[in-house]
């Protein structure tokens, strides 16, 4: 039996072979490779042929190169190195983050005094009444404390002192506080009469003067001012700066292997802008649209997602629900360790969450949900809940929670139960380590805090990204952050029985966070017929030594099987 099955399948080829057209050659074949390529059927392969921007074969150097290579391919020969897919980014903010690279960088200043040099340094060279902007600093995660402080922030006087006649503006690192001088508040009309509005809060002296810290929606009057300055550009300018932002933030993915990014909060206009510039866009960029339920709909149903393309595509609509756990916003079911009585920030109305996620549904969106503590997690997850019983979700909705940080370990079962995907950004954990156990009490911080483990345990799917800009989008350093929970700079670790493994840490970053997009038929695995986005590495992250991720270095990013970033020296 076994003698006449093979004959037959040798008569079947020979067949074929004499009756159908030549096979393409290859346009490009990647050659001696350590190949991982996530997906089960295809183990063994240390080759890839590509063409017309996409894989179309995998197996073994010698076979590839006999069959696939004709005068004119390409051979990259990798010589023994790390391959895999392209990474994604599974929440981000591109053009946050691409305007970050020129803009005040405070992630890794360690005082405030620090931070008022850096502004010092930019008014000097700034041209009156322009806006001083910047992002990334941490109250928390200074060496040192203000000697004039309120909840551990400083107020402005000494900010307004190097900046009399320039407005500042410093967005806190996770983007849920912000910090302005005098004269960012006067050109926003804030003073000791304006009220805190409804899930925002203001930060006062004593005689009701704002210090300077702007938490949740208080922000909105500072953005505000800050937004007429920019719309004081003409419109060529604006375009100039949109083109910048997208350039840069295409070529800093290059640098770390993204190859994909799945962008948190995009407006209508920011999406238009980006379909017409698609050209510019170096990544494959899948956008969540954000706005007011009233105009989303409109701009829905005038067809803004018409125009998909493999560049530039939606997917989904989000939604802001709390605020972050280190600006003290994130809405918590008991309150605070270190702020008593006080349960964050609700920033969204639970009305506007509901019209927003009848709307996801009549146009078969996604809903992903900004929702970082444990109360927010829970009323998203009965909301969800609710819509599945009603029939208005089908079972593979794939709506999602974006950070799910902190969850009532009664509600970690859930996610799985109603199918709600937890994205998540490792590096979050390593970072906040410092101040975690102080906002929530051990218990809390032991048993919901970033719970990787409990959550995949009981089958809940995951997202991963970094929240770039709010962290840099350093893949080796979330990947580090997955596997060990420990901090780089002082070796501190946040309750490890929370590890996610390596293999679960790289499908994170390719087929998981395609499948949390609904992609994963087009990209997330090295897998003929999908797109050739693949990423050389210099060391292989499933096996190397735990204290070698973070010094990886990407040799190569390969976009639609075009070179788009070669490394010069490892």
């Amino acid at each position: 039996m076994t003698r006449l099955s093979s004959f037959f399948l040798l008569f079947t080829l020979l067949s074929a072979c004499q009756t159908t057209a030549p096979q393409p050659k290859a346009e490009m074949l990647i050659i001696n490779g350590n190949v991982m390529t996530m997906d089960t059927a295809y183990r063994s392969v240390d080759a890839i042929a590509i063409r017309a921007g996409k894989i179309l074969a995998l197996g073994t150097s010698k076979a590839l190169m006999e069959y696939y290579r004709g005068d004119s391919t390409q051979i990259l020969d990798v010589k023994g190195a790390f391959v895999m897919p392209g990474l994604i980014e599974g929440h981000g903010h591109f053009l946050s983050m691409g305007k970050s690279l020129t803009n005040l960088n405070l992630l890794h200043t360690r005082s405030w005094e620090e931070i008022v040099d850096s502004v010092k340094v930019r008014v000097a060279r700034a041209k009156p009444g322009e806006w001083i902007y910047g992002r990334g600093w941490h109250q928390e995660k200074w060496d040192k404390r203000p000697i004039r402080n309120y909840f551990g922030y400083p107020d402005h006087r000494d900010l307004s002192a190097v900046s009399p006649d320039n407005p500042v503006l410093l967005s806190h690192a996770s983007g849920h506080a912000l910090f302005a001088n005098k004269k960012a508040m006067e050109l926003a009309g804030i003073n000791s009469e304006s009220p805190d509005p409804v899930g925002g809060a203001i930060l006062r002296f004593s005689d009701g003067a704002p210090i300077g810290v702007f938490e949740e929606n208080a922000m909105y009057p500072v953005q505000k001012a800050y937004q007429k300055y920019l719309n004081n550009k003409t419109p060529a300018e604006r375009e100039q700066t949109f083109r910048d932002a997208v350039l840069r933030a295409s070529k800093h993915c290059w640098q770390w292997g993204i190859t994909s990014f799945q962008d948190a909060g995009t407006t209508p206009e920011e999406y238009q802008m980006y379909q017409k510039w698609k050209g510019e866009v170096g990544v494959r960029l899948n956008v969540m649209l954000l706005g007011e339920p009233k105009r989303l709909k409109q701009a829905l149903d005038a067809g803004i997602l018409n125009a998909q393309s493999n560049a530039v595509s939606c997917n989904a609509i989000k939604a802001y629900f709390d605020g972050a756990l280190g600006s003290y916003g994130a809405w918590m079911l008991e309150s605070y360790a270190d702020k008593p009585h006080y349960f964050g920030q609700n920033t969204t109305p639970l009305d506007t969450l509901e019209a927003l996620s009848d709307l996801a549904a009549q146009h078969r969106l996604q809903f992903c949900v900004h929702a970082i503590g444990d109360r927010a997690n829970r009323a998203v997850l009965d909301l969800i809940e609710e819509k599945l019983t009603a029939g208005v979700l089908t079972k593979d909705h794939r709506w999602r929670i974006e950070h799910a940080q902190h969850i009532d370990p009664s509600d970690i079962p859930r996610f799985h139960t109603l199918g709600v995907i937890a994205s998540m950004q490792p590096v979050h954990c390593t970072s906040d380590a410092p101040f975690v156990v102080k906002r929530l009490g051990h218990s809390r911080a032991k048993h919901g805090a970033y719970p990787w483990r409990s959550l995949l345990d009981a089958g809940a799917k995951m997202a991963i990204g970094t929240d770039v800009p709010v962290e840099e989008i350093n893949p080796f350093v979330n990947i580090y952050a997955a596997v060990t929970r420990r901090r780089l700079d002082n070796g501190m670790t946040l309750f490890p029985e929370q590890r996610m493994t390596r293999e679960e840490i790289l499908q994170g970053y390719t087929i998981w966070n395609a499948y949390a997009a609904r992609e994963e038929k087009e990209k997330g695995s090295l897998t003929p017929g999908k797109w050739a986005d693949i990423v050389v590495f210099s060391k292989d992250l499933s096996k190397c030594k735990e204290n070698d991720i973070p010094h990886n270095k990407v040799i190569y990013t390969i976009l639609g099987g075009n070179i788009v970033y070669e490394r010069k020296k490892i």
